[in-house]
């Protein structure tokens, strides 16, 4: 048996060595590659994708795999997952075409350059066809792979969130419908105060305020990065070298803070991966709902709350003189204004989830074949007059403002709420062991990132989210936690009845 381990760990070594290079190449094409070679770089990721495909569909590593199959009882946990997991994904890549899975691979990589250019000119029609490309491959692939669901777009759901079907997450956005939608509209009929937070501050010493920020945090900048893209993200190559991404916009200095606070949540997740897992397929974080609970945790429920700040406004002050002619008070109203608004990452905590909602919406229309990707630009204007009362006038500030669908991550979007719902049952436990408000006035930041490392980040994928979230809290998914978190927040903000 040590011998067949051997071997295997050899296999995943290598096929991780080629994850490993994929992963750069994507950070270069999103971060820096000229538009002209991304026609190349696309077909060297095809190339590699293939190599990986091949590794793991080759008949020596399957025999590998089946004889460790035969012996799990033998097998360390670590091993043992690993199997699981690996045998799951040759499942999925046995039924897809060699030929298509290359061009898939392919296709977005172009599709993420055609988008970006669509979206900088404002021109939906130069990515429509690929977009469409991109649902037809998705649902052909979905098909290759369907078991026992009743549902499609169930298949593409539990890529990204193990067990997630569209029956659960019908209950849970209605449940978001009935109770943030009419608290919203409260809101909005009470108005806001004049914005001060958007005033010009240089690019360049907003990324030394970001630094510091993500240093305070607890991101280790010797085992990362942080770099500049059209959308923000966070990459990792390994937990010794992840990668971050902002976006600076002059005027708006609070955007790059959110946006970096956001993804170094990602980015500390990764880094606390736990040690013994490196060089494993579970050295990585687990699904996107777990993980999404860690950037939303970061960025609302520390980065927005005002005994954070309270233990960094000095410090805040200093690469931002303005905030010294406002309060702290005033400071924390406004980084927690609720209005409706066009741009999802730039949305507040309250309605967030809504347009998470239109994004789910039309990805099932899409996946039931009522809707074509032509259709997009009218359907999602009227999804967001539905739920938020607002619709653009532009395409670039509506449905080409997220990357995802070119990166053919469909059926992602809901992660994103589901984190949301997470971060506050992980919050309410946390609480019962220290309190959050007097360990972020302090600015021991090391307190929350430990708590959350033993609880969650050193786990990687070796636990389930739902295996995770019932240690923590002691029940599953429950919205009822973000519902009740939001409605006691922004009662108070608002001085409400509710």
């Amino acid at each position: 048996m040590d011998d067949i381990l051997e071997q295997f760990r050899s296999k995943i070594t290598e096929k991780k060595k080629i994850d490993g290079a994929l992963s750069i190449l994507q950070w270069d094409l999103e971060t820096c590659t000229p538009k002209k070679g991304q026609e190349f770089l696309s077909e060297i990721v095809g190339y590699l994708t293939m190599k990986g495909y091949e590794i793991s569909t080759s008949k020596e590593f399957v025999e590998l795999l089946d004889k460790l199959k035969s012996n799990l009882n033998s097998l360390s946990p670590i091993d043992k997952k690993e199997v699981e997991i690996i045998s799951e994904e040759i499942e999925k890549m046995k039924h897809i075409p060699s030929n298509e899975y290359q061009y898939f691979s392919e296709l977005v990589v172009k599709a993420q350059g055609i988008w970006e250019q669509a979206k900088l000119s404002n021109n939906y029609k130069i990515y429509e066809d690929k977009l469409q490309e991109i649902f037809d491959y998705t649902l052909k692939f979905a098909k290759y792979n369907r078991k026992n669901e009743a549902n499609l777009y169930d298949v593409v759901l539990n890529e990204y969130e193990k067990g997630m079907t569209t029956e659960k997450l019908d209950i849970f956005f209605e449940s978001l419908k009935e109770e943030i939608v009419p608290l919203l509209q409260k809101i909005v009929a009470k108005g806001n105060p004049k914005r001060k937070l958007n005033f010009y501050n240089s690019i360049e010493n907003q990324k030394k305020f970001n630094r510091k920020i993500g240093e305070y945090l607890g991101f280790d900048f010797d085992r990362g990065v942080v770099r500049e893209s059209e959308h923000p993200f966070t990459l990792n190559v390994d937990k010794n070298d992840v990668r971050l991404t902002t976006k600076y916009v002059e005027n708006t200095p609070f955007s790059a803070i959110f946006s970096t606070i956001h993804e170094t949540g990602h980015g500390i997740y990764e880094q606390q991966i736990g040690d013994e897992l490196k060089g494993t397929i579970l050295a990585c974080g687990g699904s996107m709902g777990i993980h999404e609970s860690q950037s939303r945790f970061y960025e609302n429920i520390i980065g927005r709350s005002k005994a954070f700040w309270k233990g960094i406004y000095s410090e805040a002050q200093n690469y931002n003189p303005i905030l010294k002619e406002i309060t702290i008070d005033d400071f924390y109203k406004e980084i927690n204004i609720v209005e409706p608004s066009l741009i999802r990452t730039e949305a507040d905590e309250l309605t967030y989830s809504l347009h998470i909602m239109v994004r789910y919406e039309i990805e099932k229309e899409l996946f039931s074949g009522n809707i074509k990707a032509k259709d997009l630009p009218k359907i999602w204007n009227e999804k967001m007059i539905k739920y938020l009362g607002i619709a653009p006038k532009y395409d670039s500030q509506g449905v080409l403002q997220d990357v995802h669908w070119a990166g053919g991550l469909i059926g992602y979007f809901p992660s994103y709420a589901l984190g949301s719902a997470y971060s506050v049952q992980i919050y309410n436990a946390m609480k019962k062991d220290m309190d959050i408000d007097k360990v972020l006035e302090n600015g021991e930041m090391d307190k929350i990132k430990n708590w959350l490392g033993d609880k969650i980040h050193k786990y990687g994928r070796l636990k389930e989210t739902e295996e995770i979230i019932r240690e923590i809290t002691g029940e599953g998914l429950n919205p009822k936690y973000y519902i009740d978190y939001l409605k006691k927040k922004y009662s108070a903000i608002y001085n409400l009845d509710i």
